[in-house]
């Protein structure tokens, strides 16, 4: 069976800043309550996994010995 592959068209960090910022602009214009808390919790998450990827990428970052 052949394996279905996907390539993305954008780096990682660069969809989830993405994500975040949609999230962030459709909690907007909901009013206060849990769908909207659930989408600023969804961006917050996006941004942090963001800055993780980037961490990751950095060529700053060594091995662990």
């Amino acid at each position: 069976m052949k394996r279905l592959r996907f390539k993305p068209d954008k780096a990682l960090g660069e969809r989830l800043i993405k994500e975040a910022r949609l999230a962030r602009e459709k909690a907007k214009q909901l009013p206060p309550g849990k769908e909207r808390e659930g989408l600023l919790r969804k961006a917050h998450e996006a941004d942090i996994v963001a800055r993780i990827d980037e961490w990751l990428n950095s060529p700053g970052l060594k091995p662990p010995i």
